[in-house]
């Protein structure tokens, strides 16, 4: 789950093209993107694709105070991953929409709990209640933040170093550790143009606990994806760290050096889930 890309709902060449699009999760977008008068096209675009589409699809639906509703009622349909839930801000946000969403499930065929639920933390208070939000439904995998709206809450602005969202990511990454949940999911860069500074804000992102980042345009994709997945250096030095694992395992050994470095549980631990992620990302992905 590196790369999440927004796709407008109203834009139907937008829609056809994420069709073939190697993003690893399409999010077609029914909220910022969409104008108050586009709202019914966006939905039934998003249907018919939702029909068509072979990909991992999630919808952003709008805020529960305003359209959502409507929204889950028209695309809670066969072919949705999940929902993504902008300005998610307390627990009683994901009980709502899980009960609407089992509603329809149930009317509609659909395995009950299957559809997912990606809070979408915006605000201050989103991430005060990040936790709970986390906790609030078996539906909940991962949170995801939106920095753009964020900022704007606690009377701040986006700059190119993030200082001001360093704190907001942190709590995300460990908000979604103490609940037991996948790590999360970042922010946009709204910079489209500038590769470098897309490549340096998605290692800091990576370097901070996510597992992925939220794009807007297609040309993002590659940059995010390389990034998330690990490169020859880091698969040669965790297989080296595996193999000399095994072999301490047999000498009864519970922790070892390995190049001048004591490796211990948390070591190897972490060398397997990177060789595990190489498998997803590249050895299944190209079978």
């Amino acid at each position: 789950m590196r790369s999440w890309l927004f796709v407008p709902g109203s834009n139907k060449r937008a829609l056809e093209r994420s069709l073939t699009l190697e993003a690893d999760m399409i999010i077609y977008d029914l909220e910022d993107a969409i104008s108050i008068n586009e709202k019914q096209k966006a939905r039934t675009l998003v249907k018919d694709i939702l029909e068509r589409s072979k990909k991992v699809n999630y919808v952003r639906i709008n805020r529960l105070s305003t359209l959502a509703y409507e929204d889950v009622e028209e695309i809670v349909q066969k072919g949705i991953a999940g929902v993504v839930l902008p300005k998610a801000e307390t627990r009683e946000d994901i009980l709502v929409l899980d009960h609407q969403l089992s509603h329809w499930e149930q009317k509609r065929h659909i395995p009950a709990g299957s559809v997912r639920i990606v809070p979408l933390i915006e605000s201050a208070l989103g991430l005060y209640h990040s936790v709970e939000i986390a906790q609030a439904s078996p539906r909940v995998n991962q949170l995801m933040f939106g920095a753009v709206d964020f900022t704007l809450d606690i009377n701040t602005q986006m700059s190119e170093s993030g200082e001001e969202i360093i704190y907001a990511r942190s709590q995300l990454v460990i908000a979604s550790r103490v609940a037991g949940i996948e790590a999360p999911i970042d922010t946009v860069y709204t910079d489209i143009h500038n590769s470098e500074g897309l490549l340096a804000d998605t290692q800091l992102a990576k370097q901070l606990g996510f597992q992925g980042k939220l794009i807007i345009h297609p040309g993002q994709i590659s940059d995010v994806n390389r990034v998330f997945t690990p490169d020859e250096k880091e698969i040669e030095e965790a297989q080296g760290i595996l193999n000399a694992n095994e072999q301490a395992e047999r000498d009864g050994l519970g922790a070892f050096q390995l190049n001048g470095k004591m490796i211990d549980f948390p070591v190897v631990e972490r060398a397997r889930k990177i060789i595990k992620k190489y498998n997803k990302f590249v050895i299944e992905h190209n079978t």
